[in-house]
């Protein structure tokens, strides 16, 4: 594998967690399948699921009716191995109603497994762990 290709996968792979927390904070559930392959694993404080309709199903049970959300990603690392990879990120989610300031924030450790897919990079296993959250 070229430095060029390992390079382009690791820019492919960061990106999933932009893409994802796009999607989440535009509330395009539906859109998950761009993000996670269809067996996706998902470990969470809340609990674990399985498949993408889990996960998919999971994301709209959860919205909150006025609530948004913008989740931001730093500290991201990738390590890629062939048509896998590991990748960890640190998560800042605000919560927050139109026009206020957020009324809690959680920070959040993210690590997934990336696989290629046809379609590109996907995430087939996350696991989400709360570090902190602040209610305002």
């Amino acid at each position: 594998m070229t430095t060029d290709t390992r390079t382009a996968d690791r820019i492919e792979i960061a990106d999933l967690f932009a893409r994802l927390a796009n999607l989440l904070d535009e509330q395009r559930h539906d859109d998950a399948h761009t993000v996670y392959t269809d067996d996706v694993v998902a470990h969470s404080p809340r609990g674990e699921l399985r498949g993408l309709e889990e996960v998919t199903a999971h994301l709209k049970r959860s919205r909150v009716e006025g609530e948004h959300t913008q989740h931001m990603h730093g500290d991201v690392l990738v390590r890629v191995d062939g048509d896998r990879a590991k990748a960890t990120a640190n998560q800042l989610v605000h919560f927050y109603r139109d026009g206020e300031p957020p009324h809690r924030t959680s920070g959040l450790r993210v690590a997934c497994t990336a696989v290629r897919t046809p379609a590109g990079w996907r995430f087939s296993d996350t696991r989400i762990t709360l570090a902190w959250t602040q209610e305002k």
